[in-house]
């Protein structure tokens, strides 16, 4: 079992890297197997395929998103942040550029993949759950198609940002962090 345990995260491993500086369509199973250090065999017994590793991949970031989304709240319930500094966080963490390809890739693949653009889609709504809590909570008196925009902007925001290396931004992540925080929070306190 652990063999098992050990050998999905170095498929999971390599493939980040490799699916980042080579795409997922140019990267074989072989040379997934090479990099991780597993037979071929010890992908497909773990894994359908490929479009299965970019599904964990996927999950992997999405849960480490979701506890950290957790724990903002838990500090902003315990009035250890405010509502401004919980979003710069939220977006602090979007701007982490150490998988800006792969999340391309991902992308891009959600867009020609069916599966994968749904699975991303059933993701999101997740997200989206969160979000509309966050807005709510720098406005308690969002509803409708209010509350709905606002969820709109703050998704956007995060993949925007997310997404801005190739965009040369003239900020560092810290400052365009707090003050796109600053901007939201104000925007959505404005909205009756």
């Amino acid at each position: 079992m652990q063999h098992e345990v050990d050998g999905r995260a170095r498929i999971l491993t390599a493939a980040r890297s490799l699916f980042s500086s080579k795409g997922f369509h140019q990267t074989s199973m072989a040379q997934l197997a090479s990099a991780a250090q597993v037979s071929v065999g010890q992908i497909y017994r773990l894994f359908k395929g490929k479009e299965d590793v970019i599904e964990a991949l996927v999950r992997v970031d999405s849960d480490a998103w979701t506890a950290q989304m957790t724990i903002l709240r838990s500090r902003l319930d315990a009035k250890e942040l405010s509502v401004e500094q919980a979003f710069e966080a939220m977006l602090l963490h979007s701007t982490d550029e150490k998988d800006e390809a792969l999340s391309f890739e991902i992308l891009a693949e959600a867009f020609r993949n069916e599966a994968v653009g749904g699975m991303i889609g059933q993701l999101c709504l997740g997200f989206r759950v969160v979000l509309r809590d966050f807005a709510c909570v720098a406005n308690p008196d969002l509803t409708g198609e209010a509350l709905d925009a606002a969820e709109e902007l703050l998704l956007a925001c995060m993949f925007g940002l997310g997404h801005r290396t190739l965009s040369r931004p003239k900020l560092p992540a810290v400052i365009a962090a707090k003050r796109a925080a600053q901007m939201i929070v104000a925007g959505l306190k404005a909205i009756r």
